[in-house]
């Protein structure tokens, strides 16, 4: 462990680089890690291109029995590794351990459907033909996740691309290697053969350029910011390596005024600061139609005020620290836009009095806001709730989609026809209709405009990592 795994090995880094992983809720040193950089992605590339030569051959069987035994051992060491989880990345611990069970679910699901993998005849438009279609995995995948879900992000790619009998480059973040080095345990628990999934933490910009490079690799699938999206999409153009992105998200909320307002808002303010806000489809913009929006607003704030916020481990804890100081300041600076624009802080924004140390920042609401603020513009990923007001229908719709992003939006209401008429018109890969959490293991996962291309879980997400074949025969 704290090393790079290849081949069947853990070993450092090319050059002995290293760096140091900080817990973000008492900034004390977790471990010295091992630090990989463009070298080390080569070397991982060759091992599981060597690999895939005969993981490919097996059979969806044989591999499901290797990811339902993975699935297993997670669960069979959940409160150790959700423990590390908290460490490295300070979200409360019951967050930790549901995040480790949804990952296990995932290996066992894709166990599952690897086995349905179905081809298809094609009735041929001539009696001495005969057509098929068949799905056959890609070939090397690089897969590059990100700190806010350690477990979730790689298990949902990790998962479908060995399902489908790919092998797999993994470059997990550097501020929370310690969950991929549980999940890697778990594969290797299992069974799983030298080479077939390789482990790099280190510097993500030479690891990405090696990958977008190499031709021994397909596909990229990379979970992060847009910026960081763009500039894989930009090299893919040259190399035409393929890419599987899930980007930012700057997800509406549209609160109508026919709901329990009391009801809405007490949930609200859970669904808002699950993670501490750093979640690509968290609900975002609060959009409250101008009838319900003074008690909607007193309600909301008065629940945002009891949240709990401590260490991960502390009972009652509602909202950790955030990632890493840098993610501190770029809320706290998001923080001091929204004051210069003259809006009202309701509560929070602030670092606790009772937290000296850490990344904390007592979540905040805010009110007063126009279509132009920063926190309608920008995606936040901290625990700022802003609220916004709508005249009609239309109107909330306009505004919903009034962003680059299209990943989730989220509606409130109990009309029908408002519930399928907004859901149908705004400018959203998932939507959610009196839900705070519509993905699942089983659905497909994925965004519109600049949310990203492609799709994880469900049956969508196993394709994105096989190749479709048509074969015909001719001259029966």
């Amino acid at each position: 462990m704290n090393k790079q795994y290849i081949n069947g090995e853990w070993v450092d880094g090319v050059d002995g680089n290293q760096h140091q992983l900080i817990n973000p809720a008492t900034e004390e040193l977790i471990a010295t890690i091992s630090s990989a950089n463009q070298k080390d992605a080569a070397i991982a590339i060759d091992a599981a291109h060597d690999a895939f030569k005969k993981w490919s051959k097996t059979t969806p069987y044989l591999r499901a029995e290797i990811l339902k035994k993975a699935a297993q051992y997670l669960r069979d060491n959940l409160d150790k590794i959700a423990s590390d989880m908290v460490i490295e990345s300070g979200k409360p611990f019951p967050e930790a351990k549901g995040e480790w069970t949804v990952s296990a679910n995932l290996f066992e699901w894709y166990a599952e459907e690897a086995k349905r993998s179905y081809g298809k005849i094609i009735p041929a438009s001539r009696l001495d033909k005969r057509s098929s279609v068949i799905w056959q995995p890609m070939g090397v995948i690089g897969i590059i996740t990100a700190w806010n879900f350690p477990a979730y992000n790689p298990a949902r790619a990790w998962a479908a691309a060995l399902a489908a009998g790919c092998t797999v480059v993994a470059k997990p973040s550097e501020s929370t290697p310690l969950s991929a080095f549980h999940m890697l345990n778990a594969l290797l628990h299992a069974g799983l053969p030298a080479g077939v999934l390789n482990l790099l933490i280190g510097d993500a910009a030479s690891i990405g350029k090696e990958m977008l490079d190499n031709e021994k690799l397909k596909k990229i699938s990379f979970t992060g910011s847009t910026r960081v999206g763009e500039l894989l999409m930009d090299g893919a153009s040259k190399t035409h390596t393929k890419l599987s992105l899930e980007l930012g998200g700057n997800a509406p909320v549209l609160i109508f005024d026919d709901i329990d307002v009391d009801a809405v808002a007490k949930v609200a303010s859970i669904a808002r600061f699950r993670n501490n806000g750093q979640v690509c489809i968290s609900p975002q913009r609060f959009y409250v139609h101008k009838n319900i929006y003074q008690q909607f607003t007193e309600l909301l704030t008065k629940y945002v005020s009891a949240l709990k916020v401590g260490n991960g481990f502390e009972e009652g804890v509602n909202v950790g620290p955030l990632i890493t100081r840098k993610q501190r300041d770029s809320v706290f600076d998001l923080i001091e836009k929204t004051k210069a624009e003259n809006a009202e802080i309701l509560t929070g924004g602030h670092i606790p009095a009772h937290l000296d140390k850490g990344y904390f920042i007592q979540p905040a609401v805010v009110g007063g806001l126009t279509q132009s603020s920063a926190l309608a513009k920008n995606e936040i990923f901290g625990p700022i709730l802003p609220l916004f007001s709508f005249d009609d229908l239309d109107d909330a719709v306009a505004k919903a989609n009034d962003t680059e992003y299209g990943l989730a939006a989220y509606i409130f209401t109990h009309n029908l026809k408002t519930a399928i008429y907004a859901s149908e018109q705004v400018e959203f890969g998932i939507v959610g209709i009196n839900e705070w959490a519509p993905h699942g293991t089983e659905a497909p996962f994925g965004g519109w405009k600049s949310s990203g291309q492609g799709h994880e879980s469900g049956s969508e997400g196993l394709y994105e990592y096989m190749e479709k074949k048509l074969i015909s025969i001719g001259s029966l």
